[in-house]
């Protein structure tokens, strides 16, 4: 035990300075600023435009995070028991997208989803459409966005997953009769359930701090909890609501995880 701590303790070290000072430095800050007491929270949990965004932020982010696991899940499948011509490939669309920024990403998506881009333009060339579809700018461009960012940080939990499968459970039911189907539903979908838990919760926490993407992408009109708190800090000074914005965030994000792993150690048990 005594080793174990001695090892570990250069990274607590490490993640205390660089984390959990900076954290008591933004909850005093919640406290203080601009007087001390709870006004910056009592305005952060009672402001209808406040809790909209927060409401926004939840609902977005589930979306992004059930969209983001269900495509990494075929996308495993294939890298993990698809032909070796099929998982090379697939390999290749998992790892180029970490070679692009985010910047780059979200700059891409409005070159193909603007009123003048590449996808209204080529409707419009084949005649589907008489006017562009507006597709930037709202909620459908944000969930793409940020989808595409987050599909290969939730490829490698599935994959640790799939990898764990056990064989010859698989075999067993093929030998008994099942259908491919119902072996994949009712067997290798519940045996791979650890990999989806670990997917859903690291693309949830990623999504909840989002900013880029949603900015520019939902271009001012779907607003979420990153993007709020820059606009506290830099063009509306209420620091101090800032960082209250910031401590619930923390505590609500925790809070989640603590819900959804204990009730996943449940399961599991």
């Amino acid at each position: 035990m005594r080793a174990a701590l001695f090892l570990t303790s250069p990274l607590l070290l490490f993640l205390g300075f660089s984390y959990l000072l900076p954290f008591l430095g933004i909850m005093q800050l919640s406290f203080t600023d601009p007087s001390f007491g709870f006004s910056q929270y009592q305005q952060v949990l009672s402001d209808p435009l406040t809790l909209s965004v927060i409401w926004r932020t939840v609902r977005l982010c589930l979306i992004v995070t059930v969209v983001s696991v269900s495509c990494a899940y075929v996308i495993t499948l294939l890298w993990v028991r698809g032909r070796p011509v099929v998982r090379l490939l697939t390999e290749l669309c998992i790892m180029i997208p970490f070679w692009i920024s985010v910047l780059s990403r979200a700059f891409g998506w409005l070159a193909m989803l603007s009123n003048r881009g590449l996808l209204n333009t080529w409707l419009k060339d084949m005649g589907l459409i008489d006017s562009a579809i507006q597709m930037t700018r709202n909620e459908f461009a944000v969930v793409v966005g940020m989808s595409h960012y987050l599909i290969p940080f939730a490829v490698f939990p599935l994959a640790t997953a799939m990898r764990n499968v056990d064989e010859r459970v698989l075999t067993a039911a093929d030998g008994m009769g099942a259908s491919r189907l119902r072996v994949f539903w009712q067997l290798f979908v519940p045996m791979t359930a650890s990999g989806v838990m670990g997917a859903f919760l690291l693309v949830f926490v990623f999504s909840i701090g989002f900013y880029v993407t949603p900015a520019l992408l939902g271009g001012g009109q779907s607003v979420l909890i990153a993007e709020l708190i820059y606009l506290w800090i830099f063009q509306i000074p209420q620091w101090g609501v800032a960082a209250a914005m910031s401590v619930v965030l923390m505590i609500a994000v925790g809070g989640i995880l603590y819900l959804l792993m204990r009730r996943y150690g449940e399961i599991a048990q």
